[in-house]
């Protein structure tokens, strides 16, 4: 980070794209910034885990209010990286925006629930939850979502940090987002 963006407080470039762990395309390193930018990386990363068999993918916020997961060619991406019989984690605080705002995403959780987990922990805090998505070879994460700063990485370290930060969210949350909801 040069000393002109320390002093105005703007995000240091990310690293140039790279191999994700070997494993798949390009996906940028490094600290990034913008909501545009994050979806846009939602979809890559999505896209690059159908590809290339990246399993599981752990998609974690405090609601995915903000995340393109209903969009035509994410769920695309979703049944192509499905079809091969992975796993996906979700975890939230609350469904309920998930739910109301992206039905192909809901629909396609419900055709594959048996590759689905999903946890709900309602007593999160603020920051108590990630927003991120990891997959075994590269992870983006929100560490300001307000701001839209995020960092994304490849790194090993960086990788089963974020992993272990997660579980324990895991551990404490319960069942959520069910495959169906029955009324009566």
């Amino acid at each position: 980070m040069s000393d002109a963006q320390k002093d105005t407080g703007a995000a240091a470039p990310a690293q140039e794209p790279r191999d994700a762990g070997g494993q798949g395309p390009s996906l940028p390193q490094g600290r990034l910034q913008g909501r545009q930018q994050f979806a846009d990386l939602v979809r890559q990363a999505i896209e690059a885990a159908a590809a290339h068999a990246w399993s599981p993918l752990v998609l974690c916020d405090a609601d995915f209010e903000d995340w393109p997961l209903g969009e035509r060619a994410v769920v695309r991406a979703l049944q192509d990286w499905a079809a091969q019989g992975r796993r996906i984690r979700f975890l939230a605080r609350d469904y309920r925006k998930l739910r109301e705002q992206q039905p192909r995403l809901v629909q396609w959780r419900t055709q594959w629930s048996h590759l689905v987990e999903a946890q709900v922990w309602a007593a999160a805090g603020e920051g108590e939850l990630p927003s991120a998505l990891w997959t075994p070879a590269w992870c983006l994460e929100r560490v300001d979502p307000a701001r839209g700063v995020m960092t994304a990485s490849a790194e090993p370290a960086r990788l089963l940090a974020l992993r272990e930060r997660i579980e324990s969210a895991w551990q404490r949350g319960r069942a959520g987002f069910p495959a169906t909801v029955l009324g009566l």
